[in-house]
């Protein structure tokens, strides 16, 4: 048994609460758990309880062994003092405040069901997939979706605080910082970190300041590693030369070569290909994320974000290689949709959130609403058990639900894990 059932037991009043006695045999009764306390101090606040005939106000502190008290070091500690009440599972020692009075202590050993103590343990135990795989064909529909609606939300929320971070490192520099999550996520997983590199080595400015999309290639291509060989072609030598300028004209530093991975990417993914088609949105595109302001839906985004490689890159998919085939190399729908979902929708949110516009954050809500759901093996997971996602809002909900709640075994703080504990 873990601490944080406990927890869960008192916040939600999951033991028997007639006839309720402290160890002192005193009658306890609870008018209020108080509030539950996620960071350092006492575990609940605020909580009320009458004990004989007097009502007391104050803090709850809950743990398996009343013995805990002192191996936490609680008695040196002064934001311990106004305990009102000390909930354990195992009264093992008496425990005194610093007046050396006994505090009032609540056992719950054999309050809780031992069916309640056997579903946790199900679950905090299984080995499935997620831990209610086999129960949660059981949990009605609206408490699912409902459940999925407040983690979409809180997905957005967490990318918002991620995305404040970056933000305050740019000095509050919005277009440099939607242009590093724009090049991370044109990376895909396997090429985000030096993406996002490249993006952090190279400023947005420096693109904007060239109208030729020969220059901006040669400037992101040199300063990804890619132009440091010795290769007889064309194109390769003028990007070379071009880069020479730059690098001496901005004192620019190339990210490490070895940074990019090749294995296993189809090559439409190659690095090569996704920074010409970068080259050439910047080249089209100015000022990106004030356009992305200023979008009114998701056509109207995917026509923004619609662009493709510069000619040379239509026979190749590495520098000096000939391709087999030609072809044009134009960015699919799914990056498009991975970049909306990813970067477009956290940005108008957290704009929103910051400058206070409504509107903004119900915009980045109804894009997720209006995109159709994500395609990974995690969402096809969740088919198996008969959850479908009907598009991007319960995609990024399932997702948020699967890596940070069931991988986790937070089945306590899940609605739905709370459903199946409780039924």
């Amino acid at each position: 048994m873990k601490e944080d059932f406990l927890h869960y037991v008192w916040k939600y009043k999951l033991f028997d609460t007639s006839n309720l006695l402290t160890t002192n045999n005193e009658a306890i009764t609870i008018i209020n758990s108080g509030m539950h306390n996620t960071d350092a101090g006492p575990d609940f606040f605020n909580g009320k309880i009458q004990i004989g005939n007097t009502v007391w106000a104050g803090n709850i502190e809950i743990h398996i062994n009343s013995s805990d008290w002192l191996a936490h070091q609680h008695q040196n500690d002064k934001s311990y003092e106004n305990v009102v009440l000390h909930v354990v599972f195992n009264d093992d020692k008496t425990i005194y405040d610093a007046h050396n009075n006994p505090i009032p202590t609540l056992e719950l050993k054999h309050l809780v069901s031992d069916k309640l103590m056997a579903k946790n343990q199900y679950l905090q135990n299984s080995k499935d997939w997620i831990p209610c795989q086999n129960q949660i064909t059981a949990v009605d529909d609206f408490t699912i979706k409902t459940w999925l609606n407040r983690l979409a939300v809180e997905r957005l929320e967490r990318k918002a605080e991620e995305i404040q971070l970056t933000l305050q490192q740019n000095k509050n520099d919005w277009e440099q910082t939607f242009y590093q999550y724009l090049f991370k996520y044109f990376g895909l997983k396997v090429n985000a970190l030096p993406f996002e590199q490249l993006a952090k080595n190279t400023s947005v400015k420096i693109a904007e300041k060239h109208n030729q999309l020969i220059s901006i290639e040669a400037l992101y291509y040199g300063q990804a590693g890619f132009l440091e060989n010795n290769i007889k072609d064309e194109y390769y030598l003028r990007l070379q030369k071009e880069y020479q300028f730059l690098k001496a004209k901005f004192s620019l530093q190339p990210i490490d070569k070895s940074l990019w991975k090749l294995l296993r990417l189809r090559p439409a993914n190659f690095p090569t290909i996704r920074i010409s088609q970068l080259a050439n949105l910047l080249n089209n595109q100015t000022r990106l994320f004030a356009k992305v302001l200023n979008v009114t839906d998701v056509k109207e985004v995917e026509k923004l974000f619609k662009t493709e490689t510069s000619a040379y890159w239509k026979n190749h998919y590495q520098f000096g290689v000939a391709a087999e085939k030609s072809s044009i190399k134009k960015v699919g729908k799914t990056l498009i949709n991975a970049l909306i979902i990813n970067v477009i929708i956290p940005f108008l949110f957290v704009y929103g959130k910051q400058k206070q516009e409504e509107k903004l954050m119900d915009k980045a809500l109804f894009f997720l609403e209006n995109i159709k759901s994500e395609s990974n093996s995690i969402i096809s997971k969740w088919e198996e058990l008969d959850v479908i996602s009907s598009n991007a809002m319960q995609s990024q909900a399932l997702l948020e639900l699967k890596n940070n709640y069931c991988s986790q075994k937070k089945c306590l703080n899940c609605n739905i894990g709370n459903k199946i504990l409780q039924q």
